[in-house]
């Protein structure tokens, strides 16, 4: 793997790849070496059968991630050139979650702000604790957003809810994110943790080629009819039902016990 900031960490835990965003004196605001080397953590661990699942935490016990270091933004994003290698950067990182073939689960305690909260919405699964704050305050600092992060907002909360979050900026609690749809768990901090890993090794304990069958096909639902790929999602759903793993499955169910699945 290539070298990684010591602003983020990546490890690898068994079946679990973890990516902690490690920034707590800047409540984990995303620096643009962060970005990169959060898209090189991610191909690796789509790259390795050993890795199951990937988790995604802020370091600390303030901030998932507050959003970006707008520190930053003087020298980085200061001219039109200069904003089109931080956005690149910006952009390679949400496109390697996006696309990651692995179940991706962001662990939320905190602030949960403006790219925080992108990143976030990048997931498949989003478990929070009940002291998070969630918001996007762009229209405070006169940020505009893609397309694309718009899409991805828009396809969990709807477009009422996507436009409340920009127009007012406001922040909003764990409990109005769980109402808006944003985020799939709600828990007390001190179950979070626990939850949360118990949760991936489940994911992590059940059929590879199954949940990698399952994920493209979502993914491919989000795509524009015209570029959707069901070919490849069939390949794959066909290649669930070729596998050592299928009759694992069987035999397991029948002898009544737990199946080891190998993802071939």
């Amino acid at each position: 793997m290539p070298a990684i900031t010591d602003k983020l960490i990546a490890r690898k835990d068994g079946a679990l790849g973890w990516i902690i965003f490690n920034n707590p004196a800047k409540r984990n605001a995303m620096s643009m070496d962060m970005y990169e080397a959060m898209a090189d953590a991610l191909q690796d661990y789509a790259r390795d059968p050993a890795i199951r699942v990937v988790l995604l935490k802020g370091a600390g016990d303030k901030a998932f991630v507050s959003g970006a270091d707008i520190s930053e933004f003087k020298e980085k994003r200061s001219s039109a050139e200069s904003t089109l290698i931080y956005d690149a950067a910006s952009n390679r990182a949400a496109k390697a979650l996006r696309e990651c073939p692995k179940p991706t689960i962001a662990m939320i305690r905190g602030f949960c702000m403006g790219g925080g909260m992108g990143t976030a919405v990048g997931c498949d699964i989003r478990i929070a604790s009940d002291d998070s704050r969630f918001g996007v305050p762009a229209a405070k600092l006169g940020v505009g957003y893609r397309y694309e992060r718009l899409k991805q907002l828009e396809a969990l909360v709807g477009p009422s809810f996507t436009m409340e979050i920009f127009y007012t900026g406001r922040q909003f609690s764990a409990q109005e994110a769980l109402t808006m749809g944003l985020i799939n768990r709600l828990l007390p901090v001190v179950e979070l943790e626990n939850y949360v890993l118990d949760y991936a090794n489940t994911i992590a304990g059940n059929a590879p080629l199954t949940i990698a069958a399952v994920k493209k096909s979502v993914v491919e639902m989000g795509k524009n009819e015209s570029a959707r790929d069901i070919a490849a999602c069939d390949k794959m759903v066909d290649a669930c039902f070729a596998s050592k793993d299928y009759i694992e499955g069987r035999d397991a169910f029948m002898e009544k016990r737990k199946a080891v699945f190998q993802g071939s």
